[in-house]
């Protein structure tokens, strides 16, 4: 008996597409990017620790992100500030 196995030898391994990373969207979460911006700015705070980056302070308080300071509120826009503003608070409290 013969076996002809040369018919298995068509596998287009390249039709697969799996480089189209297009569809992933690595900066919908990373670094600080808030979509508090358009809440009332009575419910806002600026972090301290980073400049810049708005804080809706009933979330920040969900998340326990708050810092008192010499009878002051903070609040923090993300977990790495916590630690910053507890290292040296007075380097970012706002006189």
């Amino acid at each position: 008996m013969t076996h002809d196995h040369g018919s298995h030898e068509h596998h287009d391994h390249g039709s697969h597409e799996h480089h189209g990373h297009g569809s992933h969207e690595h900066g919908a979460h990373g670094g600080h990017s808030h979509t508090a911006v358009d809440a009332p700015a009575e419910e806002l705070a600026e972090c301290p620790v980073m400049p810049g980056s708005m804080v809706v302070k009933a979330e920040a308080e969900a998340s326990g992100l708050v810092r008192e300071y010499e009878g002051k509120t903070y609040y923090l826009c993300c977990d790495a500030c916590g630690p910053m503003f507890d290292a040296d608070p007075k380097k970012y409290a706002v006189a």
